[in-house]
This record gives structure tokens, C-alpha cells and sequence, in this order.
């Protein structure tokens, strides 16, 4: 089963963006997120079109943040790359003349809502900030192994 890895790697991206000392391109970002600058020019477009961030051509160009880390959700980037499927499992047959997979729906569809309303709200109330906050509190911890 493939898993869509979006909101993660952007959410990573834009944390090293908010620590980058100028622009970072789109080469530079998929080398971080070992994948193609293709893919990174289109996902990072979605984020773009949100006003999260901006690019420059040329020489000097490449993507950077418009807006503090502490003015974004994890919401705002969820719904700038597209807002992906949040859950792999479904409804094997969402019209069933079976009672029993009647039952069965009722019972999955009101889980996977009350899931979905919960990981919701919880993309609502984070900000970049705290991520970053985290980040920084782990990388003060973190004791180099020779």
C-alpha cells in the first residue's frame, strides 16, 4: 500500500526553509527529500497558490517562506498540497443490499469520521512554530556518538 508522504515532507521542507540563510531550490530540496525537483516544483506550487511561500527564478532564485512559521498550521499546508486521502481503509461495498455489511458501514463510517473530525482539529491547532519548537528541543538533547 502506498502512503501519501505530502504533508509530511512539506511540513519537513518548510521547517528547513524557515532555518535556510537565503532561497532553497528546488534541487536542493529534492536532494533533502530524496526525490525529483519536478515533484517539488508541483507540490511546492500548491503552497505557493496558499501564500505560504514564493519563488524566484534565476540565478539567485529558489523557494522561500512568506509568512512566520508561528502564522501556519499544519492545516494550511494539509489543504495547500491538495488535502490527500487521510485514511487507506474504506467501504468494501458502500451500497449493500446486506444487512450485515449495512451494519458494517454504519458502525466504519461513524469511526472514520470521528477519526477524521479529530486528526482535523489537531492539523487546526499546531503551528509550524511548534514543530520547529520541538525540532529545536531535540536537536539540544541530541548527544553526538563518536
Amino acid at each position: 500500500m502506498h502512503l501519501d508522504g505530502r504533508l509530511s515532507r512539506m511540513l519537513h521542507l518548510l521547517l528547513h526553509m524557515a532555518h535556510a540563510e537565503g532561497p532553497i531550490t528546488s534541487g536542493e530540496a529534492a536532494e533533502m527529500l530524496n526525490t525529483n525537483p519536478v515533484v517539488v516544483r508541483r507540490t511546492m506550487a500548491g503552497l505557493r497558490d496558499a501564500g505560504l511561500v514564493r519563488s524566484e527564478k534565476g540565478h539567485a532564485g529558489g523557494w522561500t517562506l512568506i509568512r512566520p512559521l508561528d502564522s501556519m498550521t499544519m492545516m494550511d499546508v494539509y489543504e495547500a498540497v491538495g488535502k490527500p486521502r487521510i485514511f487507506a481503509i474504506g467501504l468494501a461495498d458502500p451500497a449493500p443490499e446486506c444487512l450485515v455489511e449495512q451494519a458494517v458501514n454504519a458502525s466504519m463510517t461513524g469511526a472514520l469520521h470521528a477519526a477524521e473530525a479529530m486528526l482535523i482539529a489537531h492539523l487546526r491547532e499546531v503551528t509550524l512554530a511548534e514543530i520547529a519548537r520541538d525540532f529545536e528541543k531535540r536537536a539540544a538533547s541530541h548527544v553526538a556518538k563518536p
